[in-house]
């Protein structure tokens, strides 16, 4: 393959794995147009997000047996059709069930976008430029989750919902017939004896069961709700039975027998803690900007934006330096350290907080993930034996998702039950012997009598503005708190690295090597 095939395929398949991850977070900012637009309740609506989910995470780790049964190029440019058709059909959906039905069809299309394109990506560059293949599809891992928001908020104030889902019609066209002309086979390709029906079901069982808990645990109360209780038994029996079953059988459908290299699992673990502080951050900015801090959706979405360009020249430095002989432990430290740093000044945010303020702490998130990226995605791979390579980036790209559902989940859990305490610390000040609330009680009231309102009424309107405000400044804090965890956790688990990277004996060169003994 000449070079301009090779950047056409390079780009094409990049743009696959972007379309793909844009569409995990391009709908959140939609949520309230669709449930006023379909009839449905917010808590339904929901269900749009949490069936891409679900469907992603089954999907992802069985799409190196399925491009071993299908063929990597028919089930490439299969699952690219598949999740054109069902964006067509979500964005023409006529009720929630019809668009949550084929919303997660087309996270079961979906799914392949991610591994095959990250496998395609690495076979063409040769091995001494892996860390640059690394940067190229960190660029898509980063900037697709990233700038959903922004599009979605566009589209959202300016057209209608259906337009979310459209939009990846052409593109996808566009992607599925250049791959028809310029995908081919591995060179090493995977071979299956045997369909594991039985690894097959347990795997679609115990991880559908545990992402519905994840996602709707905190809205359902958790264990006060009968069917979270009973997904959550099934899920610790699918998912028992599944690793005992595959670690027995010759033919498994997901080859978990690749985590006997250390450096993959060390590498699954980091990036499952990245995977919760790249989702959870998506997550909670949007909703400060939007419900505390009255921001619009597209100005929501723009405050994203900045960081995610710089994350682009960031995720291509970061590779040329590691190929260049930089240490991998000094770059992955600097982007726990940019995730820390972010999280420790996002703790602080407040209502003065400007829009630029965040922006510039986003950039540094941004750089974190552009820090992260290379490195661990090397570190997964690096060990590992070329025909295994696939089924390591699926699962390491699994790890991602999940890390980014049980962050989310996590984090709304903490962040509800620290809303309950800041509320009441907050109304033990607000009392009769607190001359400041009872001042500001006088004024409210004041304010509404001098509009015409009588004196029991005016007093009951400002309570509840009081009352509002109580509301609002927990919910900032709890925020803040859920800001401070996360940093904690990539401050604890940083460690980790010393158990992978190691100085060669020959100091000479200077540089660190990624281990597996």
């Amino acid at each position: 393959m000449n070079n301009l095939k090779r950047n056409l395929l390079i780009v094409t398949v990049l743009l696959a794995a972007v379309m793909e991850l844009i569409d995990t977070t391009i709908v959140n900012v939609a949520l309230s147009h669709m449930s006023g637009n379909l009839g449905a309740t917010l808590e339904d609506t929901t269900w749009v997000v949490t069936a891409y989910a679900i469907a992603n995470v089954i999907i992802i780790p069985m799409t190196s047996f399925l491009t071993a049964i299908f063929g990597r190029r028919r089930y490439y440019i299969g699952s690219i059709i598949i999740f054109v058709i069902c964006s067509f059909m979500c964005g023409s959906a006529g009720n929630i069930w019809t668009l949550v039905i084929f919303r997660f069809l087309q996270g079961l299309g979906g799914g392949a976008l991610l591994s095959v394109s990250q496998a395609v990506i690495f076979e063409c560059f040769p091995k001494e430029k892996q860390s640059v293949a690394s940067a190229i599809f960190g660029i898509g891992v980063f900037i697709g989750p990233t700038i959903g928001p922004t599009m979605g908020g566009i589209i959202i104030d300016n057209y209608s919902w259906p337009l979310i889902f459209y939009i990846n019609v052409p593109i996808g066209i566009l992607a599925a017939t250049s791959c028809y002309f310029l995908l081919t086979e591995p060179s090493i390709k995977p071979t299956v004896n045997k369909v594991d029906w039985l690894g097959i079901i347990l795997l679609a069982i115990g991880i559908g069961s545990l992402q519905t808990v994840l996602e709707r645990g905190q809205t359902e109360d958790w264990f006060a709700t009968g069917y979270i209780t009973f997904l959550s038994v099934t899920t610790v029996i699918s998912l028992t039975a599944f690793i005992l079953w595959e670690l027995h059988v010759p033919h498994p459908v997901v080859n978990l027998r690749v985590f006997k290299s250390k450096s993959l699992t060390i590498a699954a673990i980091l990036t499952f803690i990245t995977g919760i502080g790249m989702f959870t951050s998506v997550f909670l900015t949007p909703v400060i900007a939007q419900r505390l801090l009255g921001f619009s959706p597209t100005q929501t979405g723009f405050l994203l934006l900045p960081g995610a360009v710089i994350a682009i020249i960031g995720l291509m430095v970061s590779g040329k330096l590691i190929q260049a002989g930089l240490s991998p432990l000094i770059v992955v430290a600097a982007g726990f350290a940019c995730f820390i740093f972010f999280n420790w000044n996002m703790s602080h945010i407040n209502f003065d907080t400007s829009a630029h303020a965040i922006t510039i702490n986003l950039i540094f998130r941004a750089l974190g993930m552009a820090f992260l990226t290379v490195p661990l995605t090397l570190l997964a791979v690096s060990s590992l034996a070329p025909a295994d390579i696939p089924q390591g980036a699926s699962l390491n790209n699994m790890m991602r998702q999940l890390g980014g559902a049980f962050g989310i989940s996590a984090i709304n859990t903490y962040a509800a039950r620290r809303v309950a305490v800041h509320r009441t610390d907050l109304l033990a000040n607000i009392s009769n012997y607190n001359s400041e609330a009872v001042s500001r009680l006088n004024s409210l009231t004041a304010y509404f009598q001098h509009k015409g309102i009588n004196a029991i009424d005016a007093k009951a309107k400002g309570v509840a503005i009081i009352e509002q405000t109580v509301i609002k400044q927990s919910a900032m804090l709890s925020y803040a708190d859920a800001f401070f965890l996360i940093g904690l956790l990539f401050a604890v688990t940083l460690p980790l690295l010393l158990f992978v990277i190691r100085a060669p004996k020959n100091a000479a060169i200077g540089k660190m090597v990624i281990s597996d003994h």
